[in-house]
Formats: structure tokens, C-alpha cells, sequence
């Protein structure tokens, strides 16, 4: 589904109204006639379409992001998806007050990047504030559990503010039923992956064995954390088409 589908966004129009339209056959903004519904709310769809169509055109994220009930915000996902940022951190410890993040992967633009906390890693990037900074500008963030962990973990660890759209893909997962972590959402779904034997807890170790030394076990880090980055994509994928055919049941 794409924004242009969406009425919702709009004071006064719920589900019931919103599927009420795609009934009608109004299914895209193009179709929205001010008839179709009640004077005061014609109005305000007309002019919410008309300050929509500026902010598409302009690439706002935050605009839609603002506008969209919080349940419903993976609709923004089609229309900013070739500029979405799909990220996952791995860490030594939860608490970001005490412990550090070790690395970084990041799928933007079509390229797969890792950040290491290392002036010189053998594998990937430094991870510093400025290198952050500028892998992580995006029009749209996607996570798994990124509101409450990845998110703040980095913005504690490196003095960010990430005041940016933010899809969290564990709770667009609980809406379709699919509960637990990541690995095993992504064994549920479908998902392969290279290593699938190794856990975040062996990220904490292949870590500590970097840092004594081994630089075999960094580079099975970054391609454990790597996974994680491209299967984000692959996952909001599937999601975006479960989400929109259980919100339209065959209407769009």
C-alpha cells in the first residue's frame, strides 16, 4: 500500500470510513471526490490530499510519519523504500549506559556497510559520530526492537538525536502474529541465513576474541551483524504485503 491509498491519516476518518471509500471505488487520492462524504470531512480530505501531494513530491517522511495513527504508519514504507535505511547494532552488554556498541550494518541505497568500533578494523568501517551520522541519513529508519534498544543505544553511545521516521518491525510483527526474536521471526517466514548457529550472545564473544587478537572472529561478526541488516528488507517486505492485504482484504 502506498500513502496515496490512505485516507486515515485525516481527522475524522477511521477504518470504517477509509474502507467505506476504497468500497466506492476511490482507492487513490486521484479518485477523492468531496461528495463521497460528509461536507466537513470532504474538506478536510481534499485538503489534507492537496498539502500531501507537496510533501510526497518533496520527499517529507516526517510529514506522513506525523500525520499516520502509529498502527498504521507501515504504510509509509512503499513510498520511501529505495531511500530506507535498514540497521542493526551489536553491542557487549543491554545497557547503554554501561556498556558499547561494537558494530554497526547498515542497507542504504543499495549498499550493505558495517561500522566497527575500531580507529583501524581489518573488516568494515570506524565507527565514530561523524561516520554514524552519515550512514543513518534517511528519509526512513527500519529496525527490529530499534525504539526501545538500537535506537538509544546509539544515541546514549554517540550523542545523536535520530528525530527520524522509525519503522520497528517488532510491533508491525505482532500485529500479524509473529512473536519472538528476529532469528526466529525470520525461521518462521522463511528467512535463511549464512550463520544461522550463531546468536547475539556469540556476538559478545566473537567480539571480545577480536579484541584479543582474533581477526577471524571480527570478520564472522560483521557477517553475522550484516544478516541481520539485509534481512531487515527482506522481512518489512513480506510485512508490507501481509499489512496490506489483512487493512484492504482485496480492495486495492
Amino acid at each position: 500500500m502506498r500513502i496515496e491509498n490512505s485516507f486515515i491519516p485525516v481527522q475524522g476518518v477511521g477504518e470504517t470510513t477509509e474502507r467505506r471509500l476504497w468500497e466506492q471505488g476511490i482507492t487513490h487520492w486521484d479518485e477523492f471526490e468531496r461528495d463521497a462524504v460528509g461536507e466537513v470531512t470532504g474538506e478536510r480530505i481534499a485538503s489534507f490530499i492537496d498539502e500531501g501531494r507537496d510533501h510526497l513530491a518533496s520527499g517529507n517522511a516526517q510529514f506522513f510519519d506525523a500525520a499516520f495513527p502509529s498502527q498504521h504508519r507501515w504504510r509509509l514504507y512503499e513510498d520511501f523504500r529505495e531511500g530506507a535505511c535498514f540497521f542493526d547494532i551489536e553491542t557487549t552488554g543491554l545497557s547503554h549506559h554501561r556498556d558499547q556498541v561494537t558494530t554497526v550494518s547498515l542497507l542504504h541505497d543499495g549498499e550493505v556497510r558495517t561500522l566497527v568500533n575500531d580507529p583501524d578494523p581489518v573488516v568494515g568501517e570506524p565507527l565514530t559520530r561523524e561516520t554514524l551520522r552519515e550512514a543513518l541519513d534517511a528519509p526512513l529508519l527500519v529496525t527490529f526492537n530499534g525504539t526501545t534498544f538500537d535506537v538509544p543505544f546509539l544515541e546514549t553511545s554517540y550523542d545523536l538525536d535520530l528525530d527520524v521516521p522509525h519503522l520497528d518491525l517488532r510491533y508491525a510483527c505482532g500485529r500479524v502474529g509473529l512473536s519472538g526474536g528476529l532469528k526466529a521471526i525470520e525461521k518462521d517466514v522463511g528467512i535463511e541465513r549464512d550463520r544461522p548457529d550463531i546468536s547475539g550472545r556469540d556476538a559478545v564473544r566473537l567480539w571480545h576474541e577480536y579484541e584479543g587478537g582474533s581477526e577471524d572472529s571480527l570478520e564472522t561478526l560483521v557477517s553475522y551483524n550484516r544478516d541481520d541488516a539485509v534481512n531487515l528488507r527482506t522481512l518489512m517486505d513480506d510485512l508490507s504485503r501481509t499489512l496490506h492485504d489483512d487493512a484492504t482484504d482485496g480492495l486495492l
